[in-house]
């Protein structure tokens, strides 16, 4: 469950685990430089994510290490971090309306700061930019109305630059705050030695706008919309990269704020309501049509449809009645139900759907740790580069004016900020839609196997099938009436708790209404049950037990039976009057969408293979009916252990896809484990992916997400490459202004996460 930007360290065996919120970082750098000083701690293994500022630490807790600890080194290191804990469902008074308002955030006090900071600094750097570069505007002294214009803006708006900058310079480290501050502050400073020292304040000055790096007198050049233009722009980058930061989580917001905020609970006889964080597993409570179910559990009372939309992604409402498992967050659509908690707080369905969530969002995949080592050495690296410009064209030309220009230029565009926004960016929004779509993806690395896959392995129950068994064929007897068959039958059954007995009384009930009660009931263990039905001697089970008792079946269906057994059905014979009635067929029913499913797998270009510990004969029946050539029956968990390793020595990269304790062993082999939600806790464990409706489709669609997202994050990450290593030459050369360079640079970033969101989208 833990991801790691250091594989070299692998975690100690007794660790603890704590999330910490990190304030004050502005880049990748940044993200980079906390994480190599908690890694360099014994025993401490962390991941820093500047995408979602938080640091995920895995460490040996002692007398000498402990959170106190590592929130003491973050703070060494320049920055702020406190405690996290893992996240909780807010009231909803409190919850941020994603997109709302002018700053995106509204309580986000980080992100409309920088609203307020970029609109007044937008205000003041636009007179400036449209002088400096229409000499038909410039009027005497216009320079001194921009240098009036300017000093607040690369003050008071370059702050948060200056700020960084400065903190990251008292420890000895650079960020891209450090070309900014240096940069803006390099342009302002010229600016004020030309106005003040050269002559540049002399009235009647006018100069033009060059795209490329100025030639001119040296002290009549100013650079005052170069330093207003280059803050403005980046401010406006960082403004919107905050409120887009925020919109790429507000997925995981969402679902948090699905639950409900109190309950209706039944003590003492009366119905009172409490808050849910005041339940207790084994409360009893009512949930009214409309209302949204408090918590996981168990449906006492009433039938209705409930509404798993906003968890699962499933738009048809899902019939329950009493013994059917409910989810909290779920809303009932029809009848009033009483619901016996089972799971509360951060054991629900609900609150392991957000953790999971989260921790894929704080994790990296091996392409982004690439970006964050690049990250790491590519300031000081610039930093020499300009300098290494600014003495290159002193040299060669020995104008001061154009090596300056060229040296802020670099400086400007160089910023790698697309580099640490591009994976997480991409991680945030691919997550939370799969979560609103019901698929929950563990971590990033999980992506990278999507690439590779070629084979799905299915399991049959409980994945191609229900996991549920259902009546399949009534058999009457010659002169026997089905429909009496299956009254009687269903009546006796109905009084037992036998898996096969309750799927004869549901299909009863269902087709033919209330059940005549049973007396004289009796229960012979593996065989079947005996009792009096409507004055009648019924006995429902295998046929040997209605053999036993003088009622062996009739020669008409014995041909039936034989088949039946032959296909993998399960065969109840039903006799009274001393004669067999009729026989009853069962099947672990396939689910509607398993063939459509297994189409859509191999739309993917994957190869799908059926391993089940049924027999040959269910297995080769199930197989048949959704298309899958391939089959494997009749193993048990090691054997499925073994036939997944047996595909992967053959060169094949396998997804597994199973629900039950059986599958987990053989999910965590399989290069990508797929979970189906409905299945048991040990099978989620294991798997890399939870498909939370348990419908196979989710499987197809969880691998297409995956791939998606793994091209954006690849999309992105060759954007920002490329920006960097394309436009580096080009300031240098001396072939872009400045300001066109910072315009750019905060584009960078707003592209990478705006070609992010486009994952919002997915269907």
């Amino acid at each position: 469950m833990t991801t790691s930007t250091a594989p070299e360290r692998p975690a100690p065996s007794a660790t603890t685990e704590v999330e910490l919120s990190v304030g004050g970082m502005t880049c990748a750098s940044c993200a980079a430089r906390v994480e190599k000083k908690l890694n360099r701690m014994p025993g401490v293994t962390a991941t820093v994510n500047y995408a979602t500022e938080k640091a995920k630490i895995a460490y040996e807790p002692g007398e000498e290490l402990g959170v106190d600890d590592l929130i003491a080194t973050v703070v060494r290191t320049g920055y702020t971090a406190e405690e996290i804990r893992p996240p909780e469902p807010e009231p909803a008074a409190d919850a941020p309306e994603d997109g709302a308002g002018a700053s995106g955030a509204p309580g986000d006090a980080e992100t409309e700061a920088l609203r307020q900071r970029f609109t007044v600094s937008a205000v003041l750097a636009a007179p400036v930019i449209l002088l400096s570069m229409v000499p038909a505007f410039q009027f005497d002294h216009w320079q001194w109305l921009c240098l009036t214009l300017t000093a607040p803006v690369v003050v008071w708006g370059g702050l948060p630059f200056h700020r960084a900058a400065w903190t990251n310079l008292r420890h000895g480290a650079t960020t891209m705050d450090t070309l900014v501050s240096v940069g803006t502050l390099a342009a302002f400073g010229w600016s004020l030695w030309a106005l003040f020292l050269g002559h540049a304040g002399m009235p009647g000055m006018r100069h033009g706008f060059d795209l490329t790096a100025s030639r001119a007198d040296a002290s009549s050049m100013i650079y005052l919309e170069v330093a207003a233009g280059v803050v403005t722009f980046l401010l406006l980058g960082r403004w919107l990269e905050a409120r887009a930061k925020r919109r790429a989580g507000a997925a995981l917001r969402a679902l948090l704020e699905l639950g409900a905020r109190e309950a209706t609970v039944v003590r003492d006889g009366r119905e009172v309501r409490v808050p849910v964080a005041r339940l207790v597993v084994g409360d009893r409570f009512t949930v009214r049509p409309g209302e949204t179910i408090a918590t996981d559990g168990r449906v006492l009372e009433g039938r209705s449809a409930v509404d798993t939309s906003l968890l699962t992604g499933e738009s048809v409402p899902v019939d329950v009645a009493p013994g059917d498992q409910v989810t909290g967050a779920t809303v009932n659509t029809g009848g009033r139900l009483t619901v016996e908690a089972t799971r509360i707080g951060a054991d629900t369905q609900l609150a392991r759907m957000a953790r999971l969530v989260e921790q894929a969002q704080n994790g990296k995949a091996a392409v982004q740790r690439l970006a964050d080592r690049v990250s790491a050495v590519f300031v000081p690296v610039v930093l020499v580069l300009a300098l290494g410009t600014l003495v290159g064209w002193l040299l060669a030309t020995d104008d001061t004016t154009a090596a300056f220009t060229a040296a802020v230029a670099v400086l400007i565009i160089a910023c790698p900020c697309a580099l640490g926004l591009a994976t997480p960016t991409a991680l945030l929004v691919g997550t939370g839609r799969g979560a609103q779509l019901g698929i929950l993806i563990r971590g990033p690395e999980v992506l990278e196997n999507t690439r590779r896959v070629d084979t799905v392995v299915l399991d049959k129950t409980g994945t191609l099938t229900t996991g549920r068994m259902e009546l399949t064929e009534l058999l009457p007897a010659p002169g026997t009436d089905a429909t009496e068959l299956l009254r009687l039958a269903g009546a006796l059954e109905h009084a037992s708790e036998h898996p096969i007995a309750r799927a004869l009384a549901r299909a009863a009930e269902e087709r033919h209404g209330p059940l005549p009660p049973v007396s004289g009931f009796a229960s012979t263990s593996g065989l079947g049950v005996r009792g009096t039905v409507e004055g009648r001697q019924v006995a429902a089970g295998r046929p040997q037990l209605l053999a036993e008792a003088g009622m062996p079946v009739p020669e008409e269906l014995e041909r039936a039976l034989a088949d039946a057994e032959a296909r993998g059905r399960t065969v109840v014979a039903v006799g009274w009057d001393g004669a067999v009635r009729g026989l009853l067929t069962l099947a672990d029913a396939l689910r509607e969408t398993s063939a459509e499913a297994v189409r859509e797998l191999r739309a993917l270009g994957l190869t799908p293979v059926l391993l089940t510990g049924d027999n040959q004969a269910v297995a080769a029946e199930a197989a048949r009916a959704v298309g899958i050539d391939r089959v494997v029956a009749g193993v048990l968990p090691e054997g499925k252990v073994a036939e997944v390793e047996r595909l992967r020595a053959e060169g094949r990269t396998v997804a597994m896809v199973g629900d039950g304790v059986n599958d987990a062993a053989a999910l965590a082999t399989a290069d990508l484990g797929l979970a189906m939600g409905t299945g048991t806790d040990a099978a989620i464990e294991a798997g890399d992916l939870t498909l939370v409706r348990g419908d196979l489709r989710a499987a197809a669609d969880a691998i297409r997400l995956s791939r998606r997202t793994l091209a954006t994050i690849k999309g992105n990450l060759c954007w920002a490459f490329g920006y960097n290593v394309a436009a580096l030459p080009l300031a240098a050369a001396g072939l872009l202004n400045p300001m066109i360079a910072g315009a750019a640079m905060a584009f960078s970033s707003v592209f990478v996460v705006t070609n992010s969101l486009r994952l919002k989208s997915f269907t």
